[in-house]
């Protein structure tokens, strides 16, 4: 039979909400071509490293139990997180990633009309996630650093914000925020209205400015934390991450949770990477990508580049509207990055030669611009 002898379609008449008309779409960073060109994948802020070996030995022994449902309560997880962060077990609240949980904390605390307040240009996830709970996104200007403008969050909240995020270092420009900043930051928040410190690439921030969250959000009864596995410890494909909060808001994100999220392979491999000998090998790691964040800022700097001090495992090129043509001259000299826009170009932190290969193309767009 062919195409034109197969019957019709039906008519669809089914309402779809409005709201999803207006939801930005998710872009995921562009994986290399296969056209014959050797290229390193520098889009997606990935680990460069393999799960280490404690993460591979406990998988392959947890495979035979994947015919079970994973514990839905992530039980040994969030007792493994819990005493790690000093909290109650009760207090952990486990998903796909932290961009679940961030989800989840929309879910548990907007109603239609309410108000989030988050920096722009941040994770691109957070007005999406607003907006197909219902919720008004309220986007406030970075700084002329490419950092977090906190006067102008604190002068954007209203009677109807619920929940303010603070993406720290902040993805995709990468300054981040101290405790002092933080501090002062909270004081000035109403008590009522959440504040969600979102820490996915805390694990690069230099020890001796890192932000002392523990402290305020024992301090602060509306903060939570968020963080993730799938950056320094090198699981993003297994989809797993967490919500430090206090009680109250511990119980709403469990109320709210997709029963059965937290698959059994990503609570096996994220507990592996919590075992001291993986805790030292994930350190040295990080240390390592510290050390070629540094070394490419200050190469890049030193051809005439202006590069925002970023504390992620990544650097970002503010190139307006010239980014995706940075973009594709990158992509064609074997290296994919990411142009948001008309924005800038975030490149990640990746393989020593992938580096190089960043300084060898800005060092080449620079001879021809």
């Amino acid at each position: 039979m062919t195409a034109a002898d197969a019957a019709p379609s039906p008519r669809e008449t089914i309402r779809i909400r409005p709201a999803l008309d207006a939801l930005p779409a998710y872009l995921p960073g562009r994986p290399p071509a296969d056209d014959g060109i050797q290229r390193y994948k520098a889009s997606s802020n990935e680990s460069p490293f393999p799960p280490v070996q404690a993460v591979r030995d406990a998988l392959v022994t947890a495979i035979d139990g994947l015919n079970r449902y994973p514990d839905m309560g992530a039980q040994a997880l969030r007792e493994a997180l819990g005493a790690e962060h000093g909290v109650d077990p009760s207090q952990i609240a486990v998903s796909t990633g932290s961009v679940a949980v961030t989800g989840d904390l929309v879910r548990a605390l907007v109603d239609a009309g309410d108000e989030v307040v988050f920096p722009w240009r941040s994770f691109e996830a957070y007005p999406i996630l607003v907006g197909m709970h219902g919720g008004t996104s309220v986007r406030v200007p970075l700084t002329a650093e490419h950092a977090l403008d906190l006067d102008a969050m604190a002068a954007a909240v209203t009677d109807r914000t619920r929940l303010i995020l603070l993406c720290s270092p902040n993805n995709p420009t990468g300054p981040a925020l101290t405790t002092e900043q933080i501090e002062s930051f909270l004081a000035r928040v109403p008590e009522d209205v959440v504040v969600a410190i979102d820490e996915a690439y805390r694990e690069f921030v230099d020890p001796e400015v890192a932000p002392d969250t523990a402290r305020l959000f024992a301090e602060h009864a509306n903060t939570v934390l968020l963080r993730t596995f799938s950056k320094i410890h090198g699981i993003a494909g297994l989809r797993i991450g967490y919500a430090v909060a206090h009680p109250r808001l511990g119980r709403a994100l469990t109320q709210v949770a997709m029963p059965f999220g937290a698959a059994s392979l990503a609570q096996t491999g994220a507990l592996a990477c919590l075992q001291p000998a993986a805790r030292a090998e994930l350190a040295e790691r990080a240390a390592s990508l510290r050390a070629e964040r540094r070394r490419v800022i200050e190469a890049l700097r030193a051809q005439g580049w202006e590069v925002p001090d970023s504390q992620g495992n990544f650097v970002f090129l503010d190139m307006r509207e010239r980014s995706g043509e940075f973009a594709d001259f990158a992509d064609a000299r074997g290296l994919v990055v990411r142009a948001y826009g008309d924005d800038g170009v975030r490149v990640t932190i990746a393989e020593t030669e992938a580096n190089d290969r960043l300084l060898e193309i800005a060092a080449a767009w620079r001879e021809l611009s």
